[in-house]
């Protein structure tokens, strides 16, 4: 199973390198974006419908809001994890800065998620496996060498992005990338369907349109490298 346990920037080898001192401060804040954003869920999400003032049950823990936190949060993980492989493979700017976009978007939505769950007081994990919660489960995709859910990479493809430099890291990156985002959003979209607190529905509906926007921009660099998603 994919460790979802954030990985930490190496502090040590960046300060090595003069010129990317500056790019470290910037990673360092994904970290602690992550753990401000488990305290504005917690201080945020109120269990009232703001706008109508209606009370809103408490998820249970087979119910849309808690397996989407559940799943999207180990998705999340993966995204994090491939913006820090792909940090230390290439200096390309775009690349590096939109990565960085999305390990802090992702880092601090994961915290929200993770703190929600713990304000339900509800288990992190599900006995019943992931994608439980969708309809029709996720059907469809193989469940093999660490891609726990649609969209997410393998550990080989991540072995791979890790062994890559320049251009053709890049390319991987960008690609598998595509591939996590088109997941994520299809488990967003069900959610802002299925969910039954209007902040969470809210918060997935916002997922499916920033990650489109960040899919265009995908498709333009894959597009200015000759290649394309896969």
């Amino acid at each position: 199973m994919t460790d979802t346990t954030a990985t930490a920037p190496d502090e040590t080898d960046l300060d090595d390198v003069p010129d990317r001192k500056p790019a470290l401060s910037r990673w360092l804040t994904v970290g602690a974006a992550a753990l401000v954003a488990v305290v504005l869920a917690l201080s945020l999400l109120t269990m009232t419908d703001i706008g109508n003032d209606k009370p809103v049950a408490v998820p249970t823990a087979d119910s849309a809001d808690a397996g989407f936190a559940r799943d999207m949060a180990v998705h999340h993980q993966q995204a994090v994890e491939m913006a820090y492989i792909v940090r230390d493979r290439t200096k390309n700017e775009e690349v590096r800065g939109l990565a960085y976009d999305i390990a802090q978007t992702q880092a601090n939505q994961r915290g929200m998620l993770l703190g929600w769950l713990s304000m339900w007081n509800l288990p992190v994990t599900s006995p019943d496996g992931y994608m439980t919660w969708m309809p029709m489960g996720g059907m469809g995709h193989q469940m093999k060498d660490g891609s726990l859910m649609p969209g997410m990479a393998t550990n080989t493809e991540l072995g791979r992005l890790g062994k890559l430099t320049g251009k053709p890291a890049e390319i991987l990156y960008l690609q598998l990338m595509y591939a996590h985002h088109t997941g994520g959003i299809d488990m967003a979209r069900a959610c802002a369907q299925q969910c039954t607190v209007p902040q969470e529905k809210r918060l997935a509906q916002g997922m499916v349109d920033a990650q489109q926007s960040e899919m265009k921009v995908m498709v333009d660099l894959l597009r200015e490298r000759g290649s394309a998603p896969r």
